[in-house]
């Protein structure tokens, strides 16, 4: 295992928040960093050393980007497959193309975790009308009908209640390739945030709480409140999974928590292979930051403490219009705002975050 010195260069596919916060958090230990992205404007090139703004199929541009860098990463899951076997030709591309490939396509991802043995919920693979009515037939009513590949925030996904038209349903996501999974009764909503070193080091940060408003993230609560079960089934999970992928870097396991007669247990909901929203309380409330942790893992250094700075730290997602409460939000003792740069606020759109520390 190699370390990366200072001064050397990390290159990041996406120019989103995501991708910003990465590259602040590289600067502090002297790293410089590339953005590549095809959006004019992208959040993450203000606060980048360069840019390169080109197309994900554009071979020439991958080509002398990776030239450039000394190891590359991502900051979301939707970068092309082929884009993925041009820079790992040519630079270190961590997390590697295997998790990308899985967690690209929701029917993969829940085949490669319900392959390590670890409980979904019951899921079926959907490519016609015929497809979804056996599917419901098994799984009951009702159930959610998401499209394989694409979708985050609630997009791209339906509810099919009983007495709905399940063909409505596949044609509002344009009859693309889908799973139905069944409804889960779960009691909330919780992530494992961990990272994985080159060397196989593995770390977790406390378990998050997460709580959507309208399919999105709105806030997350750590440490989050479920059993000692619970919890060690979520961490193993989290393990488990990294392993399994060879991951290095940060990524992010989304869990439900169910009850039974046997006490609390939880089943994975998804995987994502990046630094993560949930993880967002970490830049104040962690002793090392998810960002910085990424960065240490793609550059070869030892990971950093996972513990907290204090009791625990809440999260608040600014989204669409919730952004035009920066003033007030500033002037509050104990409020750490993170603003992303964005120049419009649309209904849905992530502008921001805020983080209070226990």
């Amino acid at each position: 295992m190699t370390m990366l010195a200072p001064g050397s260069t990390i290159g990041i596919l996406g120019g989103g928040q995501l991708g910003r916060m990465i590259a602040l958090a590289a600067a502090e230990i002297g790293m410089h960093i590339h953005i590549y992205a095809p959006e004019d404007g992208s959040p993450a090139f203000e606060v980048a050393g360069r840019h390169t703004r080109a197309a994900y199929d554009d071979a020439q541009a991958l080509a002398d980007f990776a030239g450039a860098v000394d190891v590359v990463t991502y900051e979301f899951e939707n970068v092309p497959a082929e884009t993925a076997r041009l820079i790992t030709g040519r630079a270190p591309l961590r997390p590697g193309a295997q998790a990308l490939a899985i967690t690209q396509d929701r029917l993969a991802e829940k085949n490669f975790v319900a392959g390590l043995g670890i409980p979904t919920a019951p899921f079926r693979a959907i490519d016609s009308l015929a497809d979804i009515e056996t599917a419901l037939n098994e799984l009951g009513w009702p159930a959610v009908l998401k499209t394989r590949r694409f979708g985050y925030d609630g997009k791209g996904q339906a509810i099919i209640r009983e007495g709905d038209d399940p063909g409505a349903a596949l044609a509002g996501l344009g009859h693309a390739p889908a799973i139905l999974e069944g409804f889960v009764p779960f009691t909330r909503e919780i992530s494992v945030v961990a990272a994985r070193g080159q060397d196989g080091t593995f770390l977790a940060y406390d378990l998050c709480e997460n709580r959507h408003r309208h399919h999105i993230l709105d806030v997350t609560s750590v440490p989050a409140v479920v059993s000692p079960q619970a919890r060690e089934q979520a961490l193993d999970a989290a393990w488990r999974i990294a392993a399994a992928l060879d991951y290095v870097g940060v990524l992010a396991v989304e869990l439900f928590v169910v009850v039974s007669e046997a006490g609390e247990s939880v089943l994975v909901n998804e995987i994502a292979p990046r630094v993560h929203n949930s993880g967002h309380w970490t830049i104040e409330g962690a002793r090392t930051s998810q960002f910085a942790q990424h960065v240490r893992a793609i550059c070869g250094w030892p990971l950093g403490s996972v513990a907290l700075t204090g009791t625990g730290a809440t999260m608040t997602n600014l989204i669409g219009d919730d952004v035009d409460q920066w003033a007030r939000i500033a002037a509050e003792p104990g409020a750490h705002l993170h603003l992303y740069g964005k120049r419009e606020a649309r209904p849905g759109r992530k502008m921001g975050h805020v983080t209070r520390v226990a």
